[in-house]
């Protein structure tokens, strides 16, 4: 078989570099509803975190030096010292981490990846898949609850009290 297939049938057991235009489009529009619906949070974008001090190598994991979440959220930011003009990575591990499937990447492995931000001390992980119009909520790992886009329906997460519309995710 040729890596293409595998790749096509079986899923990137790591990072998807690529993204697509439904990834792209999920991304921007939690980035906007949580910061309309939650003026408290710090919405950060692929902000590379610091987990050199950690082992998470039973996870599986690409890199043993840096996680980088799609979407992160802090209740309280990091803060950029006095002698530095901007960060290239975070210590801080943020209190919430969003994952979005991409077409190509296997589920697997942003579950691994969620579990691991859990051993660091996330409060909370979203998986999001927008092919199937689903957001599930980990509180803690293995611990879940899935929300179907219908009408009038809500993200609810309790842990970071966060309630979002979620077809506006995907409309």
């Amino acid at each position: 078989m040729s890596d293409s297939y595998e790749v096509e049938h079986n899923g990137i057991d790591g990072e998807d570099k690529m993204g697509s235009l439904n990834h792209g489009i999920a991304q921007t529009k939690l980035n906007y509803l949580l910061l309309k619906e939650n003026k408290n949070l710090t919405v950060i974008n692929e902000l590379s975190l610091d987990i050199s001090q950690s082992d998470l190598s039973k996870y599986r994991l690409e890199g043993k030096y840096e996680l980088k979440p799609d979407v992160c959220a802090y209740l309280e930011p990091p803060v950029i010292p006095d002698t530095e003009d901007d960060l290239v990575t975070v210590l801080k591990i943020p209190d919430l981490v969003i994952e979005i499937l991409s077409p190509r990447q296997a589920i697997s492995y942003l579950i691994r990846k969620i579990n691991a931000f859990f051993e660091l001390g996330t409060k909370s992980c979203w998986l999001v898949s927008p092919s199937q119009k689903i957001v599930t909520v980990y509180s803690q790992p293995n611990q879940y609850e899935t929300f179907v886009s219908k009408k009038n329906a809500l993200v609810i997460d309790e842990v970071m009290n966060i309630h979002l519309p979620i077809q506006e995710i995907f409309s």
